[in-house]
């Protein structure tokens, strides 16, 4: 099994990587199959499904598709640009994207919400259909956003092609049991394992510089956070606190008498700053997801500033031990809050960032495992219920407590030898058991929840 660190932290934008970022993957696919067709086409259409429809006006999965049709990557992607062409778009009811003829696309009648059952393969579900003159389909494919910014067709669903190794690696470990088992045979730690599978895929140079710029990207949208004021968009009349928050703790500062509880604070307010820039739009990484983007960065920034012993060269490590557990999540379970709630995102953020400080400070192998399963296990059963289908509340707050609960379980971990009762290969296996027991109202579709009980307009 092999998940690249570079696709467990993609560089894109807010505010969620299944509901925004995946959609605009797909529907850029999308543009590809027509390129490469014979026929000749006169229109676009999308039908979304499942979480994408209920909560897709709040997660911006409209505005997402619509760019997406018209060239735009989350790589690519400029705010800029992007309005120009949502202007030119809703105005001329046409697309034009590199490669193709002009293509009808009326965002009020082409884009359509589906409210009724679910595909039965995955929640977040898209068909994407290309029209000849008449509105006749001629081209169609259906597309699954199943967390993370990872898209797969319906062809591709399956459980074997779902995870088709592409490179042979030389620690293909499938389970933290497989993990620690290498740990132990090779004598390497989780980050050195993981840095020789990377090699088979990149050069050393490569991984450098793409997890410098990673972390780069990650550390300015802290710094754009606690900088920036005003409202976040959506209508719940959300106002940003990271900035007052930041600059409280500033202030107080060398005052003997601040509480040591206040230490919550700072962790709480990196990853607020974060995911105050993903609910505007703005550039976030996906760890592994937008709706949890704050908690790793959080706990890196926590590291650095407020640990003496701290070095900015052990990023690299904490980035790939991070990436490790948040593959065996992803492979064993789900990174998706629309398939198992919260504790797949949120959850799974967390156990990553408590595994990567873990390392960094020190942690053995097993230590490292304790301390992603002690995170884990106790995010387990959160739901996915976001008020209004914004990415805002609870989720902005859900991010600092998720930090908090990252460092606490490093910090348990490293005051044991690395034995423990429930080992991370079960608590993942309960969160995928947990995440099929849960109501569809739980997950990413905010019929339910905080969602229904408290007032959105």
């Amino acid at each position: 099994m092999f998940v690249s660190v570079f696709d467990m932290f993609k560089i894109g934008v807010g505010p969620s990587s299944s509901h925004t970022m995946g959609p605009m993957v797909a529907a850029n696919n999308f543009l590809n199959l027509l390129r490469a067709s014979p026929f000749n086409f006169n229109g676009l259409r999308c039908r979304l499904h499942g979480s994408l429809a209920f909560t897709g006006v709040g997660h911006a999965t409209d505005r997402a598709i619509t760019l997406g049709l018209a060239g735009f990557t989350p790589e690519n992607y400029d705010e800029v640009k992007a309005c120009e062409a949502l202007t030119r778009i809703r105005s001329t009811h046409f697309l034009e994207p590199d490669g193709l003829e002009k293509l009808k696309f009326n965002i009020s009648e082409d884009l359509i919400f589906d409210y009724g059952p679910r595909l039965a393969e995955h929640s977040n579900g898209l068909i994407l259909y290309a029209t000849d003159p008449q509105g006749d389909i001629i081209l169609e494919e259906t597309y699954f956003s199943v967390g993370g910014g990872f898209i797969l067709t319906k062809s591709e669903f399956s459980e074997h092609s779902r995870y088709e190794e592409e490179a042979e690696v030389p620690y293909p470990f499938q389970s933290a049991a497989e993990m620690l088992e290498m740990a132990r045979t090779s004598g390497k730690s989780i980050a050195e394992m993981k840095r020789e599978n990377e090699k088979v895929v990149h050069t050393n140079a490569e991984i450098k510089d793409r997890l410098a710029k990673i972390w780069n990207t990650m550390d300015m949208c802290i710094k754009r956070g606690l900088e920036s004021t005003g409202e976040l968009p959506g209508g719940l009349h959300v106002k940003r606190r990271a900035k007052g928050i930041y600059d409280a703790l500033i202030a107080e500062k060398g005052n003997n008498l601040t509480p040591p509880h206040t230490t919550n604070d700072w962790m709480s307010v990196y990853a607020m700053a974060v995911n105050e820039e993903n609910a505007a739009g703005g550039q976030v990484v996906t760890a592994p997801t937008n709706g949890a983007a704050g908690v790793v960065p959080s706990v890196m920034r926590y590291y650095l500033d407020h640990v003496p012993t701290s070095s900015p060269s052990k990023i690299e490590d904490f980035l790939l031990t991070a990436a490790a557990i948040g593959g065996l999540v992803k492979f064993n379970a789900s990174i998706s809050g629309a398939e198992a709630g919260c504790q797949a995102e949120v959850g799974s953020a967390s156990a990553m960032a408590a595994a990567g400080f873990c390392a960094v400070i020190g942690g053995t192998p097993e230590q490292i495992e304790n301390a992603a399963e002690i995170a884990l296990e106790h995010h387990l059963g959160m739901t996915c219920d976001p008020v209004k289908g914004l990415v805002q509340v609870p989720c902005i707050e859900r991010n600092g407590l998720g930090a908090i609960k990252a460092i606490s379980a490093a910090s348990l971990a490293l005051r044991g030898d690395g034995t423990h009762i429930i080992p991370l290969d079960v608590c993942i296996e309960t969160m995928r058991q947990t995440g099929e027991d849960m109501s569809e109202r739980y997950k990413e579709t905010s019929m339910g929840g905080l969602a229904v009980n408290v007032p959105n307009c």
